[in-house]
């Protein structure tokens, strides 16, 4: 009974852990650590950033695992991911994409599906203008865009926030310029900031913990980087002709007007907008979100 009970266990931990995990060679000296999940056809998840590691999709990975095999990585700089040095040499767009091609590469995968989130759509889009060749189909979730508009009229983040919001965010703010870089400073930033990118607010604390994992100094560099391009990948997607899904939520701090850009761009594309669902789909919409990627890749 208890070799029962034992094999029962193990199966079920089997459902929860990463398959494998390791390391890719880029084409500097620097490398890309990731994980895998599950099998079946390959599906790569960008996590959002600029300069934060992908801890915080390990939960987005399992799920879609459950009906193909998905991928996530450390980003250039980010996580377990090495990197001998920061600047303006060692981390640029292109860097990031040509990772991204090395990794596809070093697992043997001809083609995979691509899921960019945040700034991982902005990421993924402009590695559809590098490698179209490399991807079947692209899901934008809750993409940053495929150029710079983001940028362009109103503060994203205060504007989802209330004035009390607001006033806190900015108090924090002051306080880590001033070099209160602690944990606890960067939490109660987080906290302050989180309300904009989630419609619950049970999920609050879990948006205000993954807010404290930026790197500062690679979030600069790649928004300098884009604006030095300068970022637009429209030109190039117009001969881009394999299904893309874009999809986020209907009171997303990314406007619909981010969406319409892209979904112009991409003569294969549709756009599928969420109910009470701000940022973060899968916490948000988990249902509906989950469903309509998973069915967008079965097709």
């Amino acid at each position: 009974m208890k070799k029962i009970l034992l094999v029962v266990f193990l199966l079920a931990l089997g459902k929860t852990v990463a398959q494998t995990e390791g390391f890719s060679k880029n084409n500097d000296a620097s490398e890309t650590y990731y994980k895998t999940f599950g099998k079946g056809e390959p599906l790569l998840i960008i996590n959002g950033g600029p300069g934060m590691n992908s801890n915080g999709f390990e939960e987005m990975a399992k799920t879609l695992a459950e009906n193909q095999q998905t991928i996530i990585y450390d980003q250039r700089g980010t996580g377990k991911s090495k990197l001998v040095k920061i600047d303006a040499k060692t981390v640029s767009m292109k860097l990031m994409a040509d990772d991204i091609e090395s990794l596809r590469k070093h697992l043997k995968i001809e083609k995979w599906n691509i899921l960019g989130h945040s700034f991982g759509g902005m990421l993924a889009s402009y590695y559809a203008t590098l490698y179209p060749n490399s991807i079947h189909k692209l899901v934008l979730s809750s993409s940053g865009g495929i150029d710079l508009s983001l940028l362009k009229g109103r503060n994203l983040i205060e504007a989802g926030l209330t004035k009390t919001e607001k006033d806190s965010m900015n108090y924090w703010n002051d306080k880590i310029e001033k070099g209160d870089t602690s944990h606890a400073a960067r939490l109660a930033r987080g906290r302050a900031m989180a309300p904009a990118y989630v419609y619950d607010k049970k999920y609050i604390p879990i948006i205000a913990e993954r807010l404290t994992q930026g790197n500062s100094a690679i979030n600069s560099l790649l928004w300098s980087d884009m604006q030095q391009m300068p970022f637009d990948c429209a030109p190039k997607l117009k001969d881009f002709k394999n299904p893309v899904l874009i999809i986020q939520g209907k009171q997303d701090i990314v406007g619909k007007e981010i969406a319409d850009i892209a979904h112009k761009a991409f003569s294969n594309s549709k756009i599928v907008l969420l109910d009470h669902s701000k940022h973060y789909g899968w916490l948000d919409a988990r249902e509906k979100y989950f469903s309509e990627i998973n069915s967008f890749l079965k097709l």
